[in-house]
């Protein structure tokens, strides 16, 4: 109980800034989370799906290609079939993994200038409140109090700077993190559509070579 009485009179000493500072501290956490899910619902199967269709494609087994994007729905899943579903032409499956990995991409990146606003913003309003809180404490230099008493206000008035400073290093943890997946997933995707591309190409040149020789024919 002393320590949470304690806790809040921290709390209240930094200041106006430490209710902002609060809410920015809970977004986090709830992104933090929300990402996690979302991560782990639509690219938990990415490396499966990956490594799958790349073993095949060097086999040109599209047919168990076919079979593991349907059996296992994610981001990956999603890329392979746009490409496949317009492999007219090697132009066209290139314009189409990039397209639907543009769109993809987008639900992966959401929220992240959230996180990345607010390690800029935390320390400033830390800074802010502390400065605040410093103009107060010098100004019981007018009532005549002693040195005592103004470094003491100048101690509770730096932690609105040490409570923004963590809101922020909170907040680039998960940004980090997240951003490296994100990297990870996108390095794993575009092994897989070369894997597909440079086994369609094998099929596209056998098509062309057996058209000509119809066409002397």
């Amino acid at each position: 109980m002393e320590n949470l009485n304690y806790v809040i009179h921290l709390f209240h000493s930094g200041g106006y800034v430490m209710y902002p500072l609060l809410l920015l501290s809970f977004m986090v956490i709830a992104i933090a989370a929300e990402r996690a899910f979302y991560y782990h619902k639509y690219a938990g199967k990415t490396f499966v799906v990956t490594h799958a269709v790349n073993e095949l494609a060097k086999l040109q087994n599209w047919t168990e290609i076919d079979k593991v994007i349907k059996e296992n729905p994610s981001i990956a899943s999603r890329i392979a079939e746009a490409g496949l579903n317009n492999a007219s032409s090697e132009e066209a499956m290139k314009t189409a993994f990039a397209d639907q990995m543009g769109v993809d991409a987008v639900g992966f990146r959401k929220y992240m200038d959230y996180l990345s606003a607010t390690v800029t913003i935390s320390p400033l309003l830390g800074l802010l409140g502390t400065v605040t809180g410093m103009i107060g404490s010098f100004s019981i230099l007018d009532s005549g109090a002693g040195a005592s008493a103004i470094t003491g206000g100048v101690g509770e008035a730096l932690i609105a700077t040490a409570s923004g400073l963590c809101v922020a290093i909170m907040a680039f943890i998960v940004y980090t993190v997240f951003s490296h997946r994100l990297d990870a997933i996108i390095n794993q995707i575009e092994n897989m559509c070369v894997s597909i591309v440079s086994a369609k190409r094998e099929g596209w040149k056998n098509w062309y070579q057996s058209l000509q020789k119809h066409t002397k024919l």
